[in-house]
């Protein structure tokens, strides 16, 4: 017999909240378009930040999420893609740049890539 859990997910960007009845050990994502009720990914592969959320209560267990630092994860953000729920959850939508910019945004905007080594000339 298989627990399931209520997930609630506050999507900020349409004004909505959806909620779900998901087996434990289910992703996420996967749970909420079996129920009819889509959310927004891209690369269902927990390497971009589509469909970032921030726990509001409960966990995720998302260790293949390859595209969140320890950090932000320490910091509430999950992937719903690759995240599994382990109880009743409670977790807010994100905008999609707002992650990436701090997941990322110290990698990029420095300037043009130098080479260490120069190319050779053709």
């Amino acid at each position: 017999m298989s627990v399931s859990h209520t997930v609630t997910v506050h999507d900020r960007q349409h004004g909505t909240v959806l909620q779900a009845e998901i087996e434990e050990g289910r992703y996420v994502l996967e749970g909420f378009e079996a129920a009819g009720q889509p959310l927004p990914f891209s690369c269902r592969n927990g390497c971009c930040t589509t469909c970032a959320v921030r726990v509001l209560s409960g966990e995720l267990d998302q260790r293949e999420a390859l595209g969140l630092s320890h950090d932000l994860r320490r910091q509430g953000y999950g992937l719903l893609c690759v995240a599994t729920v382990q109880g009743p959850l409670t977790v807010e939508t994100q905008d999609e740049d707002e992650v990436y910019m701090l997941q990322f945004g110290n990698a990029f905007g420095k300037g043009r890539v130098r080479r260490a080594i120069p190319m050779e000339e053709e």
